[in-house]
């Protein structure tokens, strides 16, 4: 009878889309979880089968049950050229990877805490445990890689991780990244009915902050390099840059940091009476996501600025890995 009952459940498993049979398996695994006492995080949205892809590279990405994005461990190992072995001598490898900037004057503590800290979730189709990720870890490790190699502190046997995270930047900033994985995982559409309402809520503060010196240096010597303006020699006169200089920080930043954030900083700046700003326009970017987002965004536009030649490069580059948010963009609503 028991033989007959087994043969009885295959067949009805057979007959199971494979959508059903991972539900079943994921429900599975949660259920043994939650005995063990312990509460699992699921990946709701994801699939091995479509991957995060960024030219030639392929990162496994989930969507887990409380919102967080995140990466597959043996697909942000791959994702930068290092070995795709997974559980605790994968963390290891990419931590002494990043161990070994460090040693050399890079501060990558912070990152090698978060490598040694994975997020823990059931995938799609259940069974044990995997490991991740947070998305935004995968700039900021390209970042702090790339930076090294343009400090010639790369070995010979880690020059191809530096390649592999110069492809990554060209393809995505933090910002980038988040809508990236919506899409390859297909949580873009249950995004809900007041996600850009969200969007200017996380990113726009609603009152004034004090000015504090955000945009780096090397963002004005770069900007004046590529478009063949002298750089003033003297801290006083530094201040004192072409008009131009403002409507190309529109475009090649506020534009691309997130949609409607640049229209609804400029709503709330007011103006003098010749229309100058009386604000900068960061000022008014929240200190929890706005002011690191846009930290981000300019670390990824001046790693972009100096591998260069000229602006028309430049430009094709940051279109291609940063573009500009649709001023139409449309969510998908519910009704």
């Amino acid at each position: 009878m028991a033989v007959i009952a087994a043969e009885g459940g295959r067949a009805r498993a057979r007959r199971l889309t494979p959508q059903k049979r991972a539900e079943i398996a994921q429900k599975g695994a949660v259920t043994r979880w939650t005995k063990a006492g312990i509460t699992p995080l699921v990946a709701e949205y994801g699939d091995e089968e479509r991957p995060l892809r960024i030219g030639p590279i392929a990162i496994s990405c989930y969507v887990l049950s409380d919102g967080r994005r995140v990466l597959s461990q043996r697909g942000l190992q791959g994702g930068i050229g290092l070995s795709r072995s997974g559980g605790k001598a994968g963390a290891r490898r990419v931590a002494q990877f990043l161990a070994s900037l460090g040693a050399k004057g890079f501060d990558t503590n912070e990152l090698i805490a978060r490598i040694n800290n994975p997020v823990r979730f059931i995938p799609p189709h259940g069974g044990n445990y995997a490991d991740g990720y947070e998305a935004t870890i995968l700039p900021d490790i390209c970042e702090v890689v790339v930076k090294a190699d343009q400090a010639g502190k790369l070995t010979a046997t880690q020059r191809h991780v530096a390649e592999q995270c110069r492809i990554l930047l060209h393809g995505f900033a933090n910002v980038g990244i988040i809508a990236l994985v919506d899409e390859a995982t297909g949580y873009q559409d249950k995004r809900g009915r007041d996600a850009l309402a969200k969007i200017l809520e996380d990113f726009v503060a609603k009152e004034l902050k004090k000015w504090v010196s955000t945009f780096p240096s090397d963002y004005y010597k770069q900007l004046f390099r590529l478009q063949g303006w002298p750089f003033p020699e003297f801290p006083k006169d530094q201040n004192k840059r072409p008009i131009r200089a403002g409507q190309i920080t529109n475009d090649v930043v506020y534009d691309r940091l997130a949609p409607g954030v640049k229209d609804e900083l400029h709503r709330l700046t007011p103006r003098d009476s010749k229309g100058r700003l009386r604000h900068k326009l960061f000022q008014r970017l929240t200190d929890d996501v706005g002011s690191p987002r846009l930290k981000e965004h300019l670390a990824s536009v001046v790693a972009l600025m100096k591998a260069s030649d000229d602006w028309d490069q430049f430009m094709r580059s940051l279109n291609r890995a940063l573009p500009k948010w649709d001023p139409n963009l449309k969510f998908d609503f519910d009704v």
